[in-house]
């Protein structure tokens, strides 16, 4: 078994325009402290992040109400470059698992997350922070979201070759939140197991 870490480390990662970045600063420090403590502040969209559909629908699910199963499970990992069509990604969606991550400089149109709802998908990534134009992301996140495919953003899949792998991509716990960090890793299954 291979574990590969798709993840941004927070403090470096990208930061979607307008938002706010993660700082952290040292509260207590050792020797003058018996430990070091921390204290964080990010915006629950920095980083490798999930969006529940409260991000763009009022009465939506937050993370919180979120099924956990979304986010563990069998995972293809495609490859594309630009906008995505929908004739780009319908072969795709004829045999991908229920999770597909989207390696490369690319995002969602609207007709792509249209086919994307119509498929078997729960949960879909992409290596940029928004799983829609950088521009105008709202149309994709709510044809997605309101038929409660989640994206997961900020991904990093430099290690990870287009294929088949499980995914485990968890989100904090945080109640009434409508984003949340993750620590996403794809798991690859060898010839040892």
């Amino acid at each position: 078994m291979k574990i590969i870490d798709i993840s941004q480390e927070l403090f470096s990662s990208k930061v979607y325009p307008g938002d706010p970045a993660p700082a952290r600063k040292l509260v207590r420090s050792m020797p003058a402290d018996p430990c070091d403590v921390t204290e964080l502040s990010f915006c629950a969209h920095n980083g490798t992040h999930i969006d529940a559909p409260r991000h763009f629908i009022p009465d939506g699910a937050t993370v919180d109400r979120l099924d956990p199963s979304i986010f563990f499970g069998n995972c293809t990992v495609a490859e594309f470059d630009g906008v995505i069509g929908e004739n780009d990604i319908l072969p795709v969606l004829e045999t991908c698992a229920e999770r597909l991550l989207l390696r490369g400089d690319c995002g969602l149109s609207e007709e792509a997350a249209h086919a994307v709802t119509a498929s078997r998908v729960r949960l879909i990534g992409t290596e940029s922070q928004s799983i829609g134009p950088m521009n105008a992301p709202a149309a994709v996140h709510l044809a997605l979201l309101k038929r409660s495919v989640i994206p997961l953003e900020g991904l990093d899949l430099s290690l990870a070759p287009a294929g088949e792998y499980i995914l485990s991509a968890f989100p904090l716990n945080l109640c009434g939140c409508e984003g949340a960090p993750v620590r996403a890793v794809l798991i690859q299954m060898t010839r040892d197991n």
